[in-house]
């Protein structure tokens, strides 16, 4: 490195990481820490305390996103934001989203530690529900304060209990009165992989310089209910059996477009009256699918369409089709890219482009402000699992880079 970089204090990071870990720990290794639940709310308590300590402004919106704002000289300059998601996966890992929230309060306990200002203000989020595992859809409140969707309908979307965003929102005391929108000059993500290629590669730091065209279909398979060992076999409308011919169908589409990066699988399954000695009358399942090459993706697409329509005709059942979620493969803005990969050459911190497999809240408020993000290694790509791994020294040169960029692109 050369001599007048910033550095983080890899100490105090992980110490921060490692209090993070104790809060809605799973199996001893892992988390459980669902969105606006009461170990969310402990953790959001906790964040809120680190940042007013390091001397930032909170202010927190009715979706319950948290932005917490070291000053800039020039208050009238949109400011720079950092950010990602405290909340985990059911069976999730230590540092999924939470690594890039605390990166982002390392660069301002940096700055402190410096007694440096910058121009802009550098804004430090922390978004609500990004895992999208206890509400649904993932990324709802960076998608909300996009305007991605309506704000409305979010705040109403139930959990598997019933309770809605509003609800739990107002449970655990989170539903604020910041105004849903906000500017920024730039936003920067730094996170976990979540997959192998910078772990096998030995590379610590990937700029990401786009996404996997995504889709998700919510898919209703309508049938009748009956006995299961009295209706002739002929005569039966068995839901689940329609649900299992899409399933696996789904994972041999995937199986064949992996030669070239495709991606398939599905992700739930509900089945009505999911009792013994009766077959299925209905069954929701989500399916999921992913490409980097948009022409490979409307290939794969037709093909699941059309295994959806060969096992609704198997299985004598209707199936409804309902697109979910999605995203494109373009996402960045090439001068945040520029950024990233300019800083690393000054740092000395050799880097690999890539694109990302997963979705992340960078997506959203690319729609909204120049965007990038920055991946560090996790250990075999092993992610949304309580085993998920990352080295200290492999995650520095990552939150070394994103402080910089944030300060160059503050001061400019």
């Amino acid at each position: 490195m050369v001599a007048n970089v910033l550095e983080v204090n890899p100490e105090r990071l992980w110490e921060s990481l490692e209090r993070s870990a104790e809060i809605g720990r799973f199996r001893d290794v892992g988390l459980r820490r669902l969105a606006l639940s009461a170990e969310d709310k402990q953790m959001r308590d906790l964040f809120v305390d680190w940042v007013k300590a390091a001397g930032c402004s909170v202010e927190i919106d009715r979706l319950g996103n948290i932005f917490a704002r070291r000053p800039g000289t020039d208050p009238s300059l949109p400011p720079v934001a950092i950010g990602s998601h405290l909340d985990t996966q059911i069976c999730g890992g230590r540092y999924d989203g939470i690594l890039g929230v605390l990166c982002g309060l390392e660069v301002v306990r940096t700055l402190n530690d410096r007694g440096l200002q910058t121009k802009r203000g550098i804004e430090v989020i922390c978004w609500t529900n990004e895992e999208g595992a206890r509400f649904n859809p993932p990324m709802m409140g960076s998608m909300a304060f996009a305007g991605v969707l309506p704000l409305e309908s979010v705040l109403a979307t139930t959990d598997d209990a019933g309770v809605t965003v509003g609800q739990a929102l107002d449970e655990i005391g989170y539903a604020g009165s910041a105004p849903v929108g906000r500017t920024f000059d730039s936003y920067l993500e730094l996170h976990i992989e979540q997959a192998p290629v910078l772990d096998r590669e030995g590379c610590d730091v990937g700029i990401v310089v786009g996404g996997y065209k995504t889709q998700a279909l919510r898919l209703t398979i309508n049938g009748d209910t009956g006995h299961a060992g009295g209706t002739p076999m002929a005569q039966r409308r068995n839901a689940l059996v329609g649900a299992g011919y899409v399933i696996a169908a789904v994972n041999d589409i995937g199986l064949v477009y992996a030669v070239d990066e495709g991606r398939t699988t599905t992700t739930r399954i509900e089945s009505f009256p999911n009792l013994a000695g009766t077959y299925a009358e209905q069954v929701k399942l989500t399916i999921d699918f992913r490409h980097i090459d948009e022409g490979r993706f409307k290939a794969m697409r037709a093909e699941v369409d059309a295994a959806i329509a060969a096992a609704a005709k198997k299985a004598n059942v209707d199936i409804e089709v309902a697109e979910g979620w999605s995203w494109g493969s373009e996402l960045f803005a090439p001068e945040c890219i520029e950024l990233l990969k300019s800083t690393a050459k000054e740092l000395g911190l050799p880097y690999r482009e890539m694109r990302s497999q997963a979705g992340h809240d960078a997506y959203a408020v690319a729609t909204m402000a120049p965007t990038a993000m920055i991946f560090t290694p996790c250990f075999e790509g092993i992610s949304h699992n309580v085993n998920e791994a990352i080295e200290l020294r492999r995650s520095v040169p990552g939150a070394n880079l994103l402080l910089n960029a944030a300060v160059a692109r503050a001061n400019r």
